[in-house]
């Protein structure tokens, strides 16, 4: 007899629910005043059963009809505001640059960042930290031709390894993940890794690891209940083990940097910021601080490489599917490189290529909630009152699907990007980065990346679905949205 067992999700949410119906009385759906409208919570769990716990942009997103573009939701005990369409949340990201400009204390991230690095940092520290990383990404080569050569180095590495399956099929996570991270490993370390080099193999796996476990059910849950959650066992240890790993690796990284360190000869962001640390007198507020090298290392990494990695590999999955479109682009190709190596140059000259690639970007949708954020202070935003504090999720999916900035926002179509003579089209409405005070830093290197690689790779292959086999757009669990596993082959042009 075979007994139906019910998913984790489910079955924990019933034991809370069963241990803790008795607390349900106190004033557990009181708004602030004026606060936005939303769903009516349930007691405890909130809103979390009418969610999609594998896609909670999906349900944010059609929430918005019912709601409007500024609505409230609410996850266990915390209440968020959601904010939909371009327009919206513009508005909140730049014309409220200041008042949306903080991050909320989500419990698993906290735990693991203490505040430090950069994308989850908090007030002074924030600030310092950025302004440190945009000025050192400029100094050692973002945006300038020192970063295009490196670019370029790992492009013909990829292209070799890439060649060596003679046309067979193979699974691309990995060694476009690899390749990504060895451009921001060139600029963090001076270094870059073999692509079976299994540190490189290991770090790989980690941090992907772990950004599927973020997007899962299973880190909701622990959000939304730390304070049960964290005494059983489950994938938030998980993470808190892996981070632990890559910790100390970046740890004994920078001790090694340190021992080298030469402060007229800095080679890279690591000395950089050890001579920023020697500079720190001691009656400040000390910013450069081992910890804060840590996490910003960590985010540095992990970012930089799995939105990147997870573009491109979209990008390889759609040309397969629409194989007209990589004819074009690899016509388009042809007339303005033919066989030479790519230039970021280039781009301006080829029209068509940059609309495929803002494209991709657009349909792929890669962070589709956005990192969450937070008031700084009280605000009044589209007739509505925000308390300070009040965690706000600027949803990246209603900008990239916005039907009144795109024609077809369901379908993969470049002309988005083309005006009626062909021409690039460059559109304010494009913000797969986020915008605002807390865009990501690393915009202009990713943009470099998606440029070369694409090109490199289109240059040189033409993609297609092993025999037998279709590939569909089947996404995977994850914080950021990627496809799921799937083999492809790469066939050299002549």
């Amino acid at each position: 007899m075979t007994m139906n067992v019910p998913d984790p999700v489910t079955m924990v949410l019933s034991i809370i629910l069963c241990v803790f119906l008795v607390i349900i009385f106190h004033g557990w759906n009181r708004r602030p005043p004026n606060f936005p409208p939303g769903p009516t919570p349930l007691p405890l769990i909130g809103n979390m059963h009418i969610l999609n716990h594998r896609k909670p942009y999906k349900s944010f997103h059609e929430l918005s009809k019912k709601y409007g573009p500024v609505y409230s939701i609410q996850i266990g005990e915390e209440k968020m505001v959601i904010l939909c369409g371009y327009e919206t949340v513009k508005d909140a990201l730049v014309n409220h640059a200041d008042a949306f400009s903080g991050r909320p204390i989500i419990p698993l991230f906290h735990e693991i960042t203490k505040g430090y690095g950069v994308i989850f940092a908090h007030n002074e520290n924030w600030k310092v930290m950025r302004r440190f990383t945009l000025s050192t990404l400029r100094d050692f080569g973002m945006g300038k031709k020192t970063i295009d050569d490196n670019i370029l180095e790992e492009c013909d590495c990829l292209v070799k390894k890439i060649k060596s399956y003679k046309g067979e099929p193979f699974e691309n996570r990995m060694i476009i993940t690899a390749a990504v991270a060895n451009v921001i490993v060139s600029i963090l370390l001076s270094h870059r890794f073999d692509y079976e080099d299994p540190t490189l193999l290991r770090l790989l796996e980690i941090v992907n690891e772990n950004a599927h476990i973020a997007g899962s059910p299973a880190v909701m849950l622990y959000n939304a209940f730390p304070s049960v959650i964290r005494w059983l066992p489950g994938e938030h240890r998980k993470v808190a083990e892996n981070q632990k790993e890559l910790h100390a690796f970046i740890r004994k990284t920078f001790t090694t940097h340190r021992k080298e360190l030469d402060v007229n000869d800095q080679r890279n962001l690591v000395d950089a910021f050890l001579v920023k640390q020697k500079e720190e007198k001691s009656n400040q507020r000390l910013f450069f601080t081992n910890e804060n090298l840590t996490m910003l290392l960590t985010d540095l990494f992990s970012a930089g490489m799995e939105t990147t990695s997870t573009t491109l590999r979209w990008g390889i999955l759609l040309m397969i599917n629409y194989p007209d479109i990589q004819r074009k682009v690899q016509n388009e190709i042809e007339k303005v490189i033919g066989s030479s190596t790519p230039q970021a140059k280039h781009r301006k000259d080829m029209p068509y290529t940059d609309a495929v690639i803002h494209e991709i970007q657009r349909f792929g949708n890669i962070v589709p909630n956005n990192v969450p954020h937070a008031t700084t202070q009280d605000v009044n935003f589209r007739g509505y009152f925000l308390p300070k504090g009040t965690q706000v999720i600027p949803l990246l999916t209603s900008v990239m699907l916005d039907e009144a900035c795109f024609e077809r926002p369901d379908e993969f179509y470049p002309e988005h990007f083309l005006d009626s003579s062909g021409n690039f089209m460059k559109k304010e409405t494009f913000i797969p980065f986020s915008a605002g005070k807390r865009n990501c830093a690393g915009e202009i290197l990713a943009k470099m990346e998606l440029f070369l690689f694409f090109v490199s790779l289109l240059q040189n292959f033409t993609f297609k679905a092993p025999p037998g086999i279709k590939l569909g757009f089947e996404t995977a669990v994850g914080f950021t949205r990627g496809p799921i596993s799937h083999k492809i082959c790469a066939v050299p042009r002549v």
